[in-house]
């Protein structure tokens, strides 16, 4: 038996890992406060153990808050947002059914991707990004493609568009459509009530507004939804993400808890102590919090000569900030540069369709703070300055 090995420890592993703290003001992770580290680190238990489905029962209350919902079916996929957007897909919708995405930025393109990879008959509605969809749209599209659900992002980071969804749930149940809703950079950060605007599967991230590490994803499916998926006439073909499946595991059906995965349990308590601080600020604090900080920021850039890429301010992210980049400026990235390089400090350009159009700066969870907007304004134009004057402007 060989005993010796020919491959040698990488020598970068052989000290420990340190990295430099950052202050993290991009479209997320955003960075978390001093409970949601020590939660991290807390002592492990077992995925069976009583406590342990306990604390899940607490996060499951959480969320239904956050949600404001009492679907039976709120938990946690074990993976990033994109699990949400896969799996709210892969439960609700079966293969050669017709999909209707609204696609006006990056996460209705990645829907239709993920529904045309899922063999789905998708449909696509386009608005010019920075803009939103109306009734009218919606309803156009839904008598002439009769589609089975439809996909519609309420929070598009890559635009900075935060998409008004009053009457979409019923508007689509009229048609007898099942709605998706993407909110993983607007929850907890605005007014959102999933029962009462008549949504069927909404999910979110662990790393915008709720300050956790990323790798954990938020979702709920109403009691339309889960019948859905138990009238199937295939069975959801991932295991992994199949709802009644995971549900199970999280005590939303009468049967005994069945092993499912094993749970993230650290990052599980991190959840738990975030909505902990949700529910001890309440909802409604929160939402004014971000809305006011918001507004602050907005001024600020309009002092500084600069522009908002959403010219609606009904229509804009009060978590994410979206800066048009002036035509004659010389070098957007250096703005990014000088910031990470000088405060260790992020912010982004755009993504998808916004590329090399906007900046865009996060005022999200912990950071959304009103002392933060001065700061990073002051910042911001500096940069921008510095960048001027290094190109010669």
């Amino acid at each position: 038996m060989q005993t010796t090995t020919k491959i040698e420890p990488p020598k970068a592993l052989l000290k420990p890992l340190a990295p430099h703290p950052k202050l993290l003001f991009g479209p997320g992770p955003s960075n978390p406060n001093a409970r949601i580290y020590n939660a991290a680190a807390m002592p492990m238990l077992g995925h069976f153990q009583k406590e342990f489905h306990n604390i899940l029962d607490e996060i499951k209350a959480g969320l239904q808050y956050a949600f404001q919902t009492n679907n039976e079916y709120t938990l946690v996929f074990t993976g990033a947002g994109h699990t949400g957007m896969e799996g709210s897909m892969m439960n609700i919708v079966e293969r050669g059914e017709t999909f209707l995405v609204c696609e006006n930025g990056m996460w209705g393109m990645r829907a239709k991707d993920i529904a045309d990879r899922q063999g789905l008959d998708v449909r696509v509605i386009k608005k010019t990004p920075g803009e939103a969809f109306t009734l009218e749209d919606i309803e156009a599209a839904l008598k002439e493609h009769k589609p089975a659900a439809m996909f519609i992002t309420h929070s598009e980071s890559s635009t900075g568009v935060c998409q008004p969804l009053e009457g979409v749930g019923a508007l689509c149940h009229k048609y007898n459509c099942l709605v998706i809703a993407d909110t993983v950079a607007s929850l907890g950060g605005t007014p959102f009530f999933t029962d009462d605007l008549e949504l069927d599967v909404v999910y979110t991230g662990s790393q915008k507004v709720f300050g956790c590490p990323p790798g954990i994803c938020p979702i709920t499916f109403s009691p339309r939804a889960i019948e859905k998926v138990r009238n199937r006439k295939t069975r959801v073909p991932s295991f992994y993400l199949d709802i009644l499946e995971i549900g199970n595991y999280w005590g939303c059906d009468e049967g005994a808890r069945r092993y499912h995965h094993t749970a993230p349990i650290n990052l599980l308590y991190t959840l738990r102590e975030s909505l902990a601080q949700l529910a001890e600020e309440s909802l409604e604090s929160c939402w004014k919090r971000h809305h006011d900080n918001a507004e602050l920021f907005w001024k600020g850039i309009e002092d500084l000569g600069l522009k908002m890429f959403v010219k609606d301010k009904n229509l804009r992210l009060p978590t994410l900030n979206t800066i048009e980049i002036p035509p004659d400026f010389p070098n957007w990235k250096g703005v990014l540069d000088y910031l990470m390089s000088t405060y260790h400090f992020e912010i982004v350009g755009g993504m998808g369709p916004t590329v090399g159009k906007v900046w865009r700066i996060g005022m999200m969870g912990f950071n959304s703070h009103k002392e933060n907007v001065p700061a990073v304004l002051r910042l911001f134009k500096e940069a921008l300055d510095a960048t001027k004057q290094s190109a010669g402007k």
